[in-house]
């Protein structure tokens, strides 16, 4: 086959429409050498182009992306030119890793091991007496469970109806037959790409959004539609127009305490954007992993909520304990018609017979106390927000930034595009942080942005910021760089 997997290939060679298939679509990037380069360097940084594999012939890709052979020969400099590539006399172009580099697959999933604070992820621990205490409650019912085969792909019956009462405490009626336990949000939501969606579909996203949610529709091979967030929230003309002349196969947005940008989307938007979305006949998928982490508003009702029952049939809404607990339990659920997720139990057997009993039983535990647990862990989020806060007004006055109403970060605007330079920088001050265009939809935009959670201690945020001031100041000012994160929760 032309085109094969080139990890199957005996000679380790990437055929040109293989490599076009992995692009994002750069049309109006400019320049495009330099887009196409960047591009084609995230791939390998992120494992989907293995190393020493042989690229296309220039004129052959060329072809391809109906570009000039002179365009492709710039992108190839620029990528030997940034280590990304070298080549052999009669022999072609191959992938390379430059030193100090390495690839963001799940080996890197922690990330550098000597960096001293990391706020790339934005995900808070699990009190440790807490832990204790839910798992010495659970030992008894493990021991019950022991002598079952032990394979649930539906979840625990009694963690079902936890999240099912869940939702119906919360203003959205639910039985449960509606929910499905996975192994995180994240797992849900590759859950239902995999069983609604087919490649070339095209998906409307939110921009800037999760970037392991974009990673997820590229990775399906998925046309992404992209609607702005900006720092006032969203364009609810713009979503309308979108599902109405797009007309998307499904629409991932995040309205409660957007990520990165911390937005709450008003009520009477919420409305239309339902509405519009029944029009087109939209799949709706609503991450609401953010949704209880309310710092200065009321914990709003889910979205879902608010449709009316011809509409309700196509949403589907994730969430997690990564947020509110602990992104090690590793436990989320999906809610969706009783008869989608019968579909999506089937799907996830495929390659996931069932989550762990042990973690599920912990999730029971500790949902259970959530009343108990959550509003400690909320107050401490102000805390550590008004600390970062005032670390950054006073060590980086110009960078500005609206505060937001809940969740766990702040979108900060930098007055320059200057944010990866930055990031890569901050590395040798000790600092891991993420530049805003590794939660852009599209290349090239948000280089002028950070996100920074506060989701450690007010002390350990001070620190984190001084350093970045120091980085800041020491040598000439960064300049944009291409640079891919590692990973980012």
């Amino acid at each position: 086959m032309a085109d094969s997997n080139p990890l199957e290939r005996g000679d380790r060679a990437l055929g040109s429409r293989q490599l076009a298939a992995m692009l994002p679509d750069l049309a109006g990037a400019r320049p495009a050498y330099r887009h196409l380069a960047e591009a084609i360097s995230a791939l390998i940084l992120d494992g989907r182009i293995a190393l020493h594999v042989r690229l296309p012939a220039e004129r052959e890709l060329a072809i391809v992306l109906n570009t000039s052979r002179a365009t492709i020969t710039a992108v190839y400099d620029l990528l030997r030119e940034r280590g990304f590539a070298h080549s052999r006399q009669g022999s072609g172009t191959w992938t390379d890793l430059q030193e100090g580099r390495g690839t963001t697959g799940v080996t890197r999933l922690l990330g550098p091991e000597d960096i001293a604070i990391d706020l790339a992820r934005a995900a808070p621990g699990l009190p440790g007496q807490a832990l204790a205490d839910a798992l010495a409650t659970v030992a008894p019912h493990l021991s019950e469970h022991a002598n079952t085969p032990g394979y649930h792909p539906y979840g625990l019956p009694d963690l079902r109806a936890a999240v099912a009462e869940r939702f119906s405490r919360r203003g959205l009626a639910t039985v449960p037959e509606q929910i499905l336990v996975t192994s995180g949000a994240q797992h849900a939501f590759t859950l239902v790409l995999a069983l609604l969606c087919r490649p070339g579909d095209r998906v409307m996203a939110e921009n800037p959004s999760y970037p392991n949610a974009l990673d997820a529709m590229r990775r399906a091979r998925l046309r992404t539609v992209s609607v702005p967030v900006t720092d006032t929230g969203w364009d609810i003309e713009i979503i309308e127009s979108t599902l109405r002349q797009a007309v998307p196969r499904l629409a991932y947005l995040i309205p409660d305490f957007h990520n990165p940008t911390g937005c709450l989307m008003p009520q009477q938007e919420r409305a239309r954007l339902l509405r519009a979305a029944q029009r087109s006949g939209t799949w709706l998928v609503v991450d609401e992993t953010l949704a209880e982490l309310a710092l200065d508003v009321p914990a709003p009702p889910p979205l879902a909520s608010h449709a009316t029952p011809r509409g309700s049939g196509q949403i589907i809404t994730i969430g997690s304990m990564s947020k509110t607990h602990w992104a090690g339990l590793r436990i989320g659920w999906l809610r969706a018609p009783a008869r989608l997720v019968t579909e999506l139990a089937g799907q996830r057997v495929a390659t996931d017979m069932g989550g762990s009993v042990l973690d599920q039983l912990l999730a029971l535990t500790l949902l259970a106390r959530a009343g108990e647990l959550v509003p400690p862990r909320l107050e401490h989020l102000r805390e550590q927000r008004a600390a970062l806060a005032a670390a950054l007004n006073e060590h980086l006055p110009d960078w500005t930034w609206r505060p937001p109403p809940g969740g766990l970060s702040l979108w900060v605007d930098l007055g320059e595009p200057i944010a990866s330079a930055l990031a890569e920088r901050a590395l040798d001050y000790g600092v891991r942080i993420e530049g805003g265009a590794y939660f852009a939809t599209d290349p090239g935009i948000f280089e002028q942005r950070l996100r920074i959670p506060y989701t450690m201690p007010p002390d350990t945020l001070r620190e984190a910021v001084r350093r970045m001031a120091t980085a800041l100041a020491d040598g000439p000012s960064p300049s944009p760089a291409s640079r891919r994160p590692h990973w980012v929760a």
